[in-house]
């Protein structure tokens, strides 16, 4: 009881800071509020000094940050600074948006897992398994797919030319397929990896094993072997709901969805203080609920087993994936970046504008007659070194935060609430705009999930039976970690930061395509997806290319994951210990 209060008031406090923070902010970035919102009120009013102090003493700036964090010590969420609305129920409202598509989406998530895990589900039930997987070419794709330009090849195709569904506003549940179709599908590909990665170890269990030789259904098995899956899968899972609900900013533009993540990017924008204080404790007490109840699902999925000790593992030694695949992908992105790095991705031609691929332009030109190919390569230099070096310090952070869950736990439902488009609004604000904001932005908050990963398995880890045995022994924590814990957990977390190093190139890139990110004419893969866009019926190359470079980096990312593997160390035979003497303090078979 002591430490479930003491992790609620180490929320509490981390909430509270962050709302705070977000208070003070034009205070300690030194900037007027004033200004900001007499241009979101009025683009084209000249900023008149008596108008902008007429600003403040209608805003109450001149009395000090402190008035605005007495407002919130009293429960005043405030009026909006640009409309003069009351800041609650337009949070709510946005908030209600946001949770609908959230849902439909995580059901899209859902059903394009079950479809990926589908040969993985049939081969275990059967016994065919064999400690194969599914080769992960199609997830691949699907993870990294661009949402922002997923949801603009649904709209311009599907909403508009076709006319089978709403592609812009948000009248009723129609409205809600296509934007929760270009956010679950990526969704679901992540889901489905990491699914994928445990079915093996739940079909080897001896549950398994008796059932199929008691000749029990396949669909049995395969459910019982979900079942025994979710716990671990669960916590990211809940991450996913609350990035689907804050971090939907990009797509919520396309489809003109009224969500709280776009009216947080917007309060952000224009520095309407009240609403982004709103918005964002909104999505810390989403983010919190959302945790505790992946915690409870967990415990009652597992039952009395995590408590007693008495769980298999999940993660025993596995020989290293067999596979030329990755080798082929990696082969044909090294061709691409060697083929376009020779070639000027700066040089216009304005005369061989939007030009189709040919001899002379392989990838075709763009709007400005520059060669794609070697736009497409000189960027993939950035973006792929930068995603590495994020993808390796969130790696190290997320495994170190998550071996610490009572301090991490918290910090992570509050990263994961806030969006990496405001975590780069604010880093921007703090340290000024640049090439590192985007990096800074998404570092800051990319360690979270693989924390969260960390702290599912090491929980269910530590409850397993060799666990116990080797506990009663007389092995030490240190022993234990060192040996035992973090060979099973660092495999598949390892694989886990691979499979999010296309997503983590997707969110630099959606950071430039709204704007915050690399400027022209540098050649970023975000920003050719952002600068072709408005070209995509006339010169469909121009967007390809550079997503097919995302494309092609997923599959490279989920087939090389497969072949991480950290066998344990060979255990010797354990030796007689003298029977008048038992030394249970030494630890026996080391």
């Amino acid at each position: 009881m002591r430490n479930r209060a003491a992790a609620l008031l180490w929320r509490a406090g981390i909430a509270a800071a962050l709302v705070c923070a977000i208070g003070l902010l034009p205070w300690l970035t030194r900037t007027d509020p004033a200004l900001t919102v007499l241009k979101a009120r009025s683009a084209e009013r000249d900023p008149d000094p008596a108008v902008l102090a007429d600003i403040r003493a209608q805003l109450g700036l001149d009395e000090g940050p402190f008035h605005f964090l007495a407002e919130w010590l009293h429960g005043e969420a405030g009026r909006s600074w640009i409309s003069g609305d009351e800041v609650t129920p337009a949070v709510l409202q946005a908030l209600g948006a946001s949770i609908l598509l959230m849902a439909v989406a995580l059901a899209v998530a859902a059903v394009t897992a079950a479809l990926i895990c589908a040969r993985t589900l049939w081969r275990g039930a059967h016994g065919r398994l064999g400690g194969r997987r599914s080769g992960g070419g199609g997830s691949a794709v699907l993870a990294a797919l661009p949402e922002f330009l997923t949801a603009s090849v649904l709209a311009t195709v599907v909403g508009v030319q076709l006319g089978w569904l709403p592609a812009l506003g948000w009248y009723g549940p129609r409205w809600t397929i296509l934007p929760a179709l270009a956010l679950g599908l990526p969704a679901g590909a992540v889901l489905s990896r990491l699914l994928d990665d445990l079915l093996p170890g739940a079909f080897a269990e001896p549950w398994a094993l008796a059932a199929a030789a008691r000749g029990l259904p396949g669909r049995s098995i395969a459910r019982q072997a979900i079942r025994r899956c979710l716990p671990a899968l669960l916590p990211n899972t809940g991450l996913f709901a609350v990035g689907l609900t804050g971090g939907a900013v990009a797509v919520e533009q396309i489809f003109d969805i009224p969500g709280l993540g776009r009216t947080t990017l917007q309060a952000a924008l224009a520095q309407d203080l009240p609403v982004l204080q709103a918005g964002t404790l909104a999505l810390v007490l989403l983010a919190a609920a959302a945790a505790g109840l992946a915690a409870l699902a967990g415990r009652l999925l597992i039952g009395p087993a995590l408590r007693d000790g008495a769980l298999p593992s999940l993660h025993g030694p596995k020989p290293p994936a067999r596979t030329l695949r990755p080798f082929a992908y990696g082969g044909l992105l090294a061709l691409v970046i060697a083929l376009g790095l020779p070639r000027d991705p700066l040089a216009l031609d304005t005369g061989e504008r939007l030009q189709p691929p040919s001899l002379q332009h392989p990838f075709g030109t763009d709007g400005l007659g520059r060669d794609v190919l070697a736009r497409v390569a000189h960027g993939a230099l950035d973006t792929l070194l930068l995603a590495l070096a994020i993808s390796a310090a969130a790696l190290l952070t997320g495994v170190l935060l998550g071996l610490l869950p009572r301090l991490s736990g918290p910090l992570v439902d509050t990263i994961v609430a806030l969006p990496p488009v405001l975590v780069a609004l604010l880093v921007t604000a703090v340290v000024g705009g640049g090439p590192a904001t985007p990096a800074l932005a998404v570092g800051a908050v990319a360690w979270a999930p693989l924390a969260a990963h960390t702290s599912a398995l090491l929980r269910q880890e530590r409850a397993a039976l060799h666990i116990t045995a080797t506990r009663g022994l007389g092995a030490d924590s240190w022993y234990l970690l060192r040996h035992e814990l973090l060979p099973a957990v660092l495999p598949p977390v390892t694989r886990h930061a691979l499979l999010r190093l296309p997503g983590i190139a997707l969110a630099l890139a959606s950071l430039t395509f709204l704007g915050l990110g690399a400027q022209p004419p540098t050649p970023e893969w975000g920003l050719l997806l952002a600068e072709n866009q408005p070209y995509a019926e006339r010169a469909p190359w121009a967007v390809l290319a550079p997503a097919a470079a995302l494309a092609l980096l997923g599959a490279l990312a989920v087939t090389a994951a497969g072949g991480v593997r950290v066998p344990r160390r060979k255990r010797r035979e354990p030796v007689d210990m003298p029977q008048q003497k038992p030394r249970t303090t030494e630890l026996v078979g080391a």
